[in-house]
């Protein structure tokens, strides 16, 4: 059996992973390098940002995708060598006016949380802004050095011999099987590649490549900075008013991020490294004492409610997408790649598929 996964993202190299072990020959191709995307711009949390305020198809991928990154941080570390940092840091909600449906959610879906009251905020998080008052805490929820795991998955896919690895080859026009053709990519050079499955893992790109099927994907620019600060300065990741902190081991520090409807403009912009600098100086003030060491920008998957596209392409046998996880394509990754794999192979899938299905176009 062969397959062609179309994107190399988070999701497109677990796809090629979860297929290659079952022995599939796979080619992985991107219009660009491999993994230079959404999935290195984002900032790693493991996680959906205020889980609670997601749809149970989200809470069901992030859940068992969460139960699922241990393993897999293990099995890429013992196979090439490569940390990806996973690292149960928690995160602390700043001042959340829902506090009451975070803990009901955490009841319900067995997660520790704990209220934090001003006192036990101040004493624990002793850099927070003056008007932060009280606090939700997830103390299980964790990160990972995204460009890492992404480094990692890349050098493990490269060991089998069944894998093909084809970054700078832009896919223009898939097409479903027919009678007795394959379904088929044609490349920007003209190449045709037949192959016994399709699937589009293209993130912000999908709808382009989909375009008969229309499904709702656009692109959602997101900003981040990074400051670098004294290793354990910040004690665990901070979120509020829809902004994050995310600092790592070695004391570099993600403060994200922007929401920009601009479509296929990647490029950082002065207005937004003064909002992020605005927003550091609202979680965490000290940051504010030396300037950003980077400022970089990405393209998200936007899709309604942030429920991902996973499953057969409607009206063209032979293609799947798995791509629309808008906000949390790292963060469901390991269960999006399990749920599309079964699909494709016939096997009794991991989650039920049923929320996740394409619709057919109108």
């Amino acid at each position: 059996m062969r397959i062609v996964v179309v994107g190399a993202g988070i999701n497109g190299l677990l796809t090629a992973r979860e297929l290659a072990q079952a022995n599939v020959e796979i080619m992985l191709c991107d219009q660009g390098d491999l993994a230079q995307q959404a999935s290195w711009a984002g900032g790693g949390i493991v996680s959906p940002l205020y889980p609670w305020r997601y749809a149970p198809a989200v809470t069901a991928l992030s859940r068992w995708a969460q139960a699922a990154y241990p393993n897999l941080q293990r099995e890429l570390y013992d196979s090439v060598g490569i940390d990806s940092e996973l690292l149960t840091s928690g995160l602390l909600f700043v001042n959340p006016d829902d506090a009451r449906d975070a803990m009901v959610w955490a009841q319900a879906n067995h997660a520790r949380v704990e209220r934090v009251d001003h006192a036990h905020l101040r004493d624990r998080w002793p850099g927070l802004a003056h008007d932060a008052d009280t606090g939700v805490f997830f103390p299980d929820i964790a990160q990972i050095r995204n460009p890492r795991l992404l480094k990692a998955l890349i050098a493990d896919l490269t060991r089998h011999s069944h894998v093909q690895l084809r970054p700078q080859t832009a896919v223009i026009a898939i097409a479903g099987a027919r009678g007795h053709a394959s379904a088929s990519v044609t490349l920007a050079s003209g190449e045709r590649i037949e192959a016994d499955a399709i699937v589009v893992c293209a993130g912000a790109w999908t709808a382009k490549l989909l375009a008969r099927s229309a499904l709702p994907i656009r692109p959602v620019r997101g900003q981040m900075l990074q400051y670098q600060v004294a290793p354990g300065s910040i004690p665990s990741m901070i979120l509020r008013d829809g902004h994050y902190l995310i600092p790592r081991q070695d004391g570099l520090v993600l403060c994200g991020s922007t929401l920009e409807e601009t479509g296929f403009d990647d490029r950082t912009t002065a207005q937004a490294r003064e909002q992020l600098e605005a927003v550091a100086a609202t979680l965490w003030p000290g940051l504010t004492a030396q300037p950003p060491v980077r400022h970089w920008a990405g393209l998200r998957p936007g899709s309604p409610n942030g429920i991902p596209y996973i499953g057969a392409v409607p009206e063209q046998p032979g293609v799947w997408v798995n791509a629309g996880q808008y906000r949390n394509g790292l963060v469901l990754a390991p269960a999006s790649a399990a749920l599309i794999s079964d699909l494709v192979l016939s096997r009794q899938p991991r989650l039920d598929p049923t929320a996740y299905a394409p619709l057919a176009p109108d």
